[in-house]
């Protein structure tokens, strides 16, 4: 497979504002440079730039051949392999939209997502944690594809014994096969039409409402974002990144692979976190930038044979997404060697920016605060004690919500981001309350109205609530309680019914690992459930 690449001048990395612009970039600045190594499950696949953008070529051609639209959605249901390296970014480069889902995520929750982007394309991983995705998918929509949007599954492969049963599914590698010399040539007019303004993703995070809300970004805001994140974390051609955080989110996405794209950095995908996996590739690639959640961080400290592997090409390590003890920052840099540990603040709604720390931050800042906000980012705080921010990466809205965009992103264009904090003299953010019931547990946003709308399904459920409680190796995880309704279904309610009856309903993260039913839920004189009396207990 062998294409001609595109002949442009090279561009600034401050004038990259697509994702085709920027695999372009890298391609023609390090042809030779080693740009993804993807070493897992007995693998040793290595790419260098040159090798990525004809496999992402080829992958763009295969869409245009299957039918592809500029402007048309397309659904990718997989881990961190190279395979969604090369999907997200020909889905672009062919002038789609990159639509991620959580690889967490149930057949019906994934579903959802292909309906309401009304995508015609869908990339599925074929077994993964246990379960053969695309069966999953088929089951939920009846048994059979054909009601759906989708006219295009390519099955990622990653074992199992599925096979295509349907003329809808490609296996993967027949699929790129596909790409003909016309199809590439479209390809590449394709990627030069892409603009800043064109839409590049949707990601979906959880409303406060309970139904998922689509976030809508352009290339602009997804470039601006890398290449912010990219800039503090002073990445270049020499750093080897390994990409644990997953694709389909921001973290792993627009802070993982897409920065990599911009400054050369090797991207070294990660499937599952396991803490002998990830020191074992940090040893073998000699890995230098490692962003994860803090529970990472605690379980490879933690980890009984850490003296075994070297680590010490560590140099950077990026956190956040819940407190960080200041021992923890301190045991990261003396025990895992590394000479820079930065924490930042985002939201799925700004592209994953708002603010970080720097690399010269004393310890106390990068523990205690999410730092100040990145370039060309404006933070304020609202007299109700509220975040708010203003940047280049802030969204274009929520997908088919006015209403909603409208309560979160004002008339003078300053996004409430339903934080609450306040401002140091430095103009350091620290993070104090959440306006919303929104908890974080592995890293993960879990929103409880989503849990209680899918509980209020289940029969013998009068009413119930979901708070987060605190964790030792998740940081928190959700507990609901119930209140049972008078009637008989609610006299034979369980606390095993409903745990089973969530199984199929949520992602595994979602599902609240306390559950207690109880007689009644303590409420105001509006009649609304008073959660802090909950949490209180």
């Amino acid at each position: 497979m062998t294409t001609t690449a595109h002949a442009s001048t090279t561009l600034p990395v401050d004038e990259v504002h697509t994702t085709p612009q920027a695999l372009r970039r890298a391609a023609e600045l390090w042809p030779d440079g080693e740009a993804l190594a993807d070493v897992q499950s007995g693998e040793d696949v290595r790419w260098t730039w040159t090798e990525l953008a004809e496999q992402v070529r080829a992958f763009a051609a295969a869409l245009i051949e299957g039918g592809l639209q500029p402007g048309e959605r397309v659904l990718v249901w997989a881990p961190n392999t190279r395979h969604w390296v090369v999907a997200g970014l020909g889905i672009q480069y062919a002038g789609g939209v990159l639509v991620p889902a959580n690889t967490r995520y149930t057949g019906t929750e994934a579903l959802e997502l292909v309906e309401r982007t009304n995508a015609p394309v869908a990339v599925v991983a074929g077994e993964f944690l246990g379960a053969e995705r695309i069966s999953q998918l088929t089951e939920a929509a009846g048994g059979s594809l054909d009601g759906t949007p989708l006219k295009v599954v390519v099955r990622v492969p990653l074992g199992g014994t599925e096979t295509a049963t349907s003329d809808v599914i490609n296996e993967w590698d027949a699929f790129l096969e596909k790409a003909t010399g016309t199809s590439l040539a479209e390809a590449e007019r394709r990627a030069d039409a892409v603009s800043g303004d064109d839409v590049a993703d949707i990601l979906f995070t959880s409303g406060t409402t309970g139904k998922s809300k689509g976030v809508v970004a352009l290339h602009r805001h997804t470039l601006y974002a890398a290449r912010v994140w990219g800039a503090n974390g002073e990445l270049s051609e020499q750093d080897r990144y390994l990409v644990l955080n997953p694709f389909f989110h921001s973290f792993g996405y627009k802070a993982g692979f897409l920065v990599c794209t911009l400054f050369g950095a090797r991207i070294v995908p990660l499937a599952v976190y396991k803490p002998d996996a990830t020191m074992e590739l940090v040893q073998s690639e000699r890995i230098t930038v490692l962003p994860g959640a803090p529970t990472i961080f605690s379980t490879l400290l933690d980890a009984p044979n850490r003296a075994e592997f070297d680590l010490s090409s560590l140099r950077l390590a990026v956190t956040g997404a819940a407190i960080v003890p200041v021992v923890l920052v301190e045991r990261m840099q003396s025990d895992l060697g590394l000479d820079t540990v930065v924490t930042a603040y985002g939201l799925t709604e700004t592209s994953g920016m708002v603010t970080t720390c720097r690399p010269d931050d004393a310890d106390e800042i990068v523990a205690g605060t999410c730092g100040r906000p990145f370039d060309g980012v404006e933070v304020k705080i609202a007299d109700s004690g509220e975040v708010l921010t203003r940047s280049p990466m802030v969204m274009a809205g929520y997908l088919d919500d006015p209403e909603n965009t409208a309560k979160t992103i004002d008339p003078d264009g300053w996004l409430h981001t339903g934080d609450v904090g306040e401002l140091d003299p430095q103009g350091n953010l620290r993070i104090t309350d959440r306006l919303k019931d929104m908890y974080i547990s592995g890293g993960f946003n879990v929103y409880p109205a989503e849990i209680e709308q899918t509980l209020a399904r289940l029969g013998g459920v009068a009413d119930s609530a979901v708070i987060g409680i605190s964790d030792d190796r998740l940081g928190e995880v959700g507990k609901a309680f119930i209140q049972r309704s008078t009637d008989a279904e609610g006299k034979a309610l369980t606390i095993e019914t409903v745990a089973d009856f969530l199984v199929d309903k949520l992602a595994g993260f979602k599902r609240p690992r306390e559950i207690e039913i109880v007689d009644a839920l303590p409420r105001n004189a509006m009649g609304k459930v008073v959660k802090p009396d909950l949490r209180g207990r």
